[in-house]
């Protein structure tokens, strides 16, 4: 059995299922219009994984085999009866095309562009963040004045920007992005942040205390930003893991909250777009 990735670059020529959710209720691990395209030994896309994905493979096999019938519509409760204690109900519509083309023809999908997350500083919680990033859905950048420090690791995927003066390429970044502010200087943290308050985030968070917290407000209030955006700013920056002046534990704790943030967005911004296929 062959897993692939659902997206609108599919292009399968053999006779194919498409099992789409088109009711759910209650407790599910799916959500409405999720899609999978089955053939007799290649998946592509998920519907939630466990027994009711599980059950929907089968039964769309059998359709491949028999060829007789083009649609079906199962009814199945979350369950004891499949080993699965959600307790909700899901409705799958299964129908049977000649290729993925004709299967998605009417169908949108949701393709994850990965965020713009940039880290200004790359000293050791910086290093501890881009260590756990490589394969987080984030297109990350780290920024760093010196040039001893951004050597310091070669991480795939990671992009790695030298500016002398960090704050001055801030202007020059993409807009609704993920910007966490941790350098080695409150003065470069504080010319950095000026800038990024001038621009459309989704995300800014500063490393430190409450005390920098509130010199840093009254500061960037006093610069002329809006009292409002300037609150918006996260610091001390990741959920709470009490005192802990570990790197790896901060990162985590820092990775967790903006995680947290992207999966919570409600709405289709530039991280989501859809395209009819």
């Amino acid at each position: 059995m062959y897993l692939k990735k659902l997206s609108k670059n599919i292009s399968f020529n053999s006779k194919i299922v498409k099992a789409k959710i088109i009711e759910v209720k209650g407790s599910s691990p799916n959500s409405l219009d999720d899609i999978i395209l089955i053939s007799t030994d290649t998946i592509f896309g998920t519907i939630g994984g466990g027994n009711l994905e599980y059950l929907v493979i089968d039964e769309a096999r059998k359709l491949i085999v028999n060829n007789n019938i083009a649609n079906k519509v199962m009814n199945i409760p979350l369950g004891p009866g499949i080993g699965q204690c959600c307790g909700g109900y899901v409705q799958v519509k299964l129908s049977l095309h000649n290729n993925s083309k004709d299967a998605l023809k009417d169908e949108y999908i949701v393709n994850n562009v990965k965020p713009n997350l940039y880290i200004f500083g790359s000293g050791h919680i910086g290093q501890a963040l881009i260590s756990k990033l490589e394969n987080i859905n984030f297109n990350t950048f780290i920024i760093d004045s010196r040039e001893d420090y951004l050597k310091m690791t070669n991480i795939k995927d990671i992009n790695y920007l030298l500016s002398k003066k960090p704050w001055e390429i801030v202007s020059k970044l993409e807009d609704n992005s993920y910007f966490i502010v941790l350098t080695h200087s409150h003065d470069y943290d504080l010319k950095i942040l000026n800038e990024i308050l001038k621009k459309n985030n989704t995300f800014v968070g500063l490393i430190g205390s409450l005390t920098k917290k509130k010199r840093f407000y009254k500061r960037l209030i006093d610069n002329g930003h809006n009292k409002s955006i300037v609150e918006k700013i996260e610091c001390p920056i990741g959920i709470d893991i009490g005192n802990s002046k570990d790197p790896n534990e901060i990162a985590f704790s820092i990775i967790t909250r903006i995680i947290s943030i992207k999966n919570s967005l409600k709405h289709l911004s530039n991280n989501k777009i859809k395209e009819v296929i």
